[in-house]
């Protein structure tokens, strides 16, 4: 609840858009380990009714994974969520094949992410459907993994594939989205036009924003990076350097050479 009131407090305060998700159902807390069903009430009876109440997310989130959260509770949990008014999103086959990318086409879930263990009907599924497929090259670059996520089978089933950090302190302590986009083109085979496009306008289709942000065209935010390089290949091919000189945000210049340009 308290990292919910801190984004939305930061949403007023900085020219990034929030889009706030609540991840109570991301793990199960120590304390519960023991009492798993215990806590999937607390999920359904309290806190997914509370956080809906207070309008402090938009998505809800779980955490589909061998350990984690089974097929069965993800589908209870994703009901209650469903029925409260959020829009969903499944953390899916990152280490295992549990079907989290079948489950999330299934249901009508915004997206689903990781998928480095997604088995061929999950591609399938999700190749047919509108749920995006996040991938987070990060992780298996920051733990060190033989295992990447299939992006060119899931481009190829004519999937949605977005590009995101995962930034976090325990499997991707990543921030910077231009090692991301090389990330993508360096160890998941996509295109130079094929990353930036995940890293914009599906990246946007990915939090239902697509509509107003994600790229240049009349009746969307004038949303604009301007970078010091000869060309779009450069975003690639240039490594270890970030080459955003000026960011414009709802056509307003918030960042100038790395520096904040006054305040929203």
């Amino acid at each position: 609840m308290k990292q919910l009131e801190v984004l939305r407090d930061l949403a007023a305060l900085h020219p990034m858009d929030i889009v706030p998700t609540f991840m109570g159902a991301h793990d199960v807390p120590p304390e519960y380990r023991d009492r798993r069903e215990e806590y999937i009430r607390l999920l359904v009876d309290t806190l997914i009714p509370e956080v809906s109440k207070r309008c402090l997310a938009e998505f809800f989130d779980i955490f589909c994974e061998p350990g984690v959260f089974s097929l069965e509770e993800t589908r209870r949990l994703v009901q209650a969520a469903k029925a409260a008014g959020f829009r969903l999103k499944v953390h899916a086959d990152e280490f295992a094949a549990q079907g989290g990318a079948e489950i999330a086409a299934e249901l009508g879930a915004v997206s689903a992410e990781h998928l480095i263990a997604v088995s061929e009907q999950g591609i399938a599924r999700l190749g047919a459907s509108d749920t995006a497929a996040v991938l987070l090259p990060g992780v298996s670059f920051f733990l060190m993994l033989d295992k990447r996520a299939p992006a060119r089978r899931l481009i190829d089933a004519g999937a949605v594939v977005a590009l995101a950090t995962d930034f976090n302190p325990g499997s991707s302590n990543l921030s910077a989205m231009p090692f991301v986009l090389q990330l993508g083109v360096f160890t998941l085979g996509m295109t130079v036009e094929e990353a930036i496009n995940a890293c914009t306008g599906n990246a946007a289709f990915a939090v239902g924003r697509h509509g107003t942000v994600g790229s240049l065209e009349p009746g969307k935010k004038m949303d604009l990076l301007l970078c010091d390089i000869p060309g779009y290949v450069s975003l690639a091919y240039e490594l270890g350097r970030n080459p955003v000189r000026v960011v414009l945000k709802d056509g307003r210049v918030v960042v100038e050479d790395g520096r904040r340009v006054g305040a929203r």
